[in-house]
């Protein structure tokens, strides 16, 4: 029996001792994906493409500040070229011509460029008169669900309402479920 308890004693002290000579994050140096030094980060290094000359040199455009180059690395148009799609498609600005119809129909009263910038003024507003600022800034809490509860919209009633109604909806989760915030 003794003999037994100095076994386990000693296979303890020595998974012991070969766990404190990690280096105290449990995780091996080769899954440390984060960078550690000051040095370059090699995943983020892309090579160029090679230089090409086009037919028609009148035809480049105007170089600018900041602007991109056409040797400048586009992982993301190149994995679409690669599974056979069309890397223009990732640059394309402007409404599509399937949602032309829906776009006009929502700016029929007109648009406001600074719409961003007025409601972000209008929420602060409303949350500092709910008193949602002075707790936020004093003791970090994020208070946005609890100052916007009385607008929001009880989604089982609501739901209720239009099967009432005999509209056909879709599923909805139990009503004691945790919903993501």
């Amino acid at each position: 029996m003794r003999a037994k308890f100095g076994i386990i004693v000693i296979a303890g002290a020595t998974l012991m001792s070969l766990a404190a000579c990690g280096d105290g994050d449990g995780v091996p140096e080769l899954m440390n994906l984060r960078q550690q030094g000051s040095g370059a980060d090699e995943f983020g290094i892309l090579p160029t493409k090679p230089l090409e000359l086009p037919e028609d040199v009148a035809a480049l455009p105007e170089p600018t500040p900041g602007g991109s180059n056409r040797t400048d690395p586009n992982p993301e148009a190149d994995a679409v070229a690669a599974l056979g799609g069309n890397p223009a498609a990732l640059a394309r600005t402007g409404v599509p011509a399937g949602d032309g119809g829906l776009v006009s129909h929502a700016a029929r009263f007109g648009t406001s460029p600074a719409i961003r910038a007025q409601l972000a003024a209008e929420d602060l507003d409303y949350r500092r008169r709910n008193d949602g600022r002075l707790l936020e800034r004093t003791l970090n809490l994020n208070i946005y669900y609890k100052a916007y509860e009385p607008l929001s919209l009880d989604q089982y009633a609501e739901l209720e309402r239009w099967r009432a109604l005999g509209v056909r909806t879709v599923g909805a989760p139990p009503q004691g479920a945790e919903t993501p915030r």
